[in-house]
């Protein structure tokens, strides 16, 4: 019985937060005129391991700072900085974790 109320739980909560990437990153992302796949190699090309760029992006969502952005500085210009993001730290992190399975370059290359 707890199995199942454990399964149960863990189904829903996967389920709720399917849509955290597309609802949130996505979504916004479409809006830019810079595709959301070019703001993965930019940090790709800075951080290069999946942890140290996965921390990279959690961090900027947190805590926008001119000073850890990868985009350049006209594009910060025209369009600012991203405000805050409001996903809990698991959104953010099962967002981030879906847009690396998503744009990593590893294992794809032949």
């Amino acid at each position: 019985m707890v199995i199942k109320i454990i399964l149960t739980l863990t189904f829903l909560f996967t389920f709720l937060n399917a849509d955290a990437y597309e609802d949130n990153c996505v979504k916004c992302h479409k809006k830019l005129p810079v595709s959301i796949d070019k703001y993965f190699y930019k940090y790709l090309l800075i951080y290069s391991s999946e942890t140290d760029m996965k921390n990279a992006i959690i961090s900027y969502l947190k805590y926008p700072a001119y000073e850890t952005t990868v985009m350049s500085d006209s594009f910060i210009k025209r369009f600012g900085l991203k405000e805050k993001s409001k996903l809990s730290q698991d959104q953010l992190k099962e967002s981030v974790d879906i847009y690396w399975q998503k744009y990593k370059v590893f294992g794809k290359l032949k």
